[in-house]
């Protein structure tokens, strides 16, 4: 029976709320797009920060990368005829000792860089050439999209291995063979056993689009520690043993006083006592960087939720506006209803009932509007977009609530009038 009484309570509602139904479409606006704003900047804000933390979590949460820098107030120049050779950044014997002392590390991966020219017939490409050992590919995952990634054996036996990331196969073995292929890089002939996917990268992720990537032994007897540089009649060089070193942690417990370790071990055998001198050395700790990158993703979406929940609050002072008005016209209906034997608590259910209609429609339109905006986002501005599904129930949720909430003042307001003055009303 009360089931019933509450469907014909609804069904009323519905019908006053039809008899004005611009009246009651401009009211439940402010809630479409309170609501669908709330969506849909959340949206915006989960994909911008989504797509930041896996470029963050590529780099691998128990991982750590060291590079090294150029120290501030040194160039590499050198005066007319003359020769000058800069020497700087990390060494083999940095690699051995974290490797060999740090009981928190599983291993450590050597990394040494130069930039050289890809060469197979007539097409050619610039290529940053990468030697390092077979460890590189369990920590910078990429998947393995043909033959293989380089082995101990390669490292041993000085191989002329060579894996291509996908870019710079396409562009230089495009239309050919792949596996096998030999291919010229700098003045140098290398077999290319493998092709791993290119990632696009970011400030700290090791890996770029145009890498290839050769045992570091082979790249020591062929290139050395020497970059030579030859300009208006000088010449310069700079010296760096390795460009990068990537440490692998045991436990991720383990990652951030490891990172401290490694800090001072460095600082201590590059700087010495002289704190004044300039590091040439830079330590990344991925796992800081998503937790810095979690909050500050938290702290955006409380702030667009925020902005968006204005919106919300504006609608909800249209309803309890529209409702005040409400009551207004319908103030002898009010009368001939509490005349008859209609309680307080029918009419405030009464009025809360269509507020809650009101809200509850509003809501819905609003998440048809916040699901849409974010595609359309995607498919124009290409930004990556995610419709999570707590911002639909929370903005449903907060749309219904301010419907009943803004609603309730009214609806008490019109059970309280007098039913001898509320039939006098003209």
């Amino acid at each position: 029976m009360h089931q019933i009484r509450v469907f014909k309570n609804i069904r009323l509602g519905v019908k006053n709320l039809l008899l004005h139904k611009l009246r009651s479409f401009l009211t439940v606006l402010g809630l479409v797009f309170g609501v669908g704003s709330v969506i849909a900047m959340l949206a915006v804000g989960e994909g911008a920060s989504q797509e930041a933390l896996d470029q963050i979590r590529k780099l691998g949460s128990n991982n750590i990368i060291i590079n090294s820098i150029k120290p501030t107030g040194q160039e590499g120049s050198s005066s007319q005829g003359r020769s000058f050779v800069l020497a700087f950044g990390l060494l083999y014997d940095d690699e051995a000792r974290i490797r060999q002392t740090l009981p928190g590390v599983k291993r450590t991966v050597p990394v040494k860089l130069i930039r050289k020219q890809g060469i197979l017939g007539e097409r050619q490409m610039d290529l940053r050439l990468v030697g390092t050992s077979e460890g590189w590919f369990d920590l910078v995952r990429r998947p393995v999209l043909a033959g293989r990634t380089l082995t101990r054996r390669d490292v041993d036996d000085f191989a002329n291995a060579c894996v291509l990331t996908e870019f710079g196969a396409r562009k230089l073995l495009a239309g050919g063979s792949t596996i096998g292929q030999p291919i010229n890089i700098g003045e140098e002939v290398y077999e290319v056993v493998g092709i791993v996917r290119s990632e696009h990268g970011g400030e700290h992720v090791p890996d770029l689009q145009a890498d290839a990537y050769i045992p570091i032994s082979t790249f020591r007897q062929r290139y050395g520690d020497l970059e030579m540089r030859r300009e208006a009649g000088s010449r310069s060089a700079t010296r760096v043993e390795l460009h990068k070193i990537l440490v692998e942690v045991r436990d991720q417990d383990q990652v951030k006083g490891t990172a401290a370790a490694i800090e001072s071990m460095l600082d201590l055998f590059h700087r010495g006592r002289d704190q004044r001198k300039a590091k040439d050395y830079q330590v990344h700790v991925p796992l800081a960087l998503l937790e810095q990158a979690e909050a500050t993703k938290r702290t955006f979406n409380i702030v667009l939720g925020s902005i968006a929940g204005i919106s919300l609050l504006v609608g909800g002072i249209g309803i309890m506006n529209i409702m005040l008005a409400s009551v207004t016209e319908r103030t002898r209906e009010i009368g001939i209803r509490r005349a008859i034997g209609a309680r307080r608590s029918q009419i405030v259910g009464q009025f809360l009932i269509e507020t809650t209609v009101l809200s509850t429609v509003g809501g819905l339109m609003g998440i048809a509007l916040g699901v849409l905006f974010p595609r359309l986002v995607t498919y124009f501005a290409k930004m990556p977009t995610i419709v999570p599904l707590y911002s639909i129930v929370l903005s449903l949720g907060i749309s219904m609530g301010v419907g009943i909430v803004f609603g309730i003042y009214p609806a008490v307001r019109a059970s309280l009038l007098d039913p001898i003055e509320a039939l006098r009303h003209e």
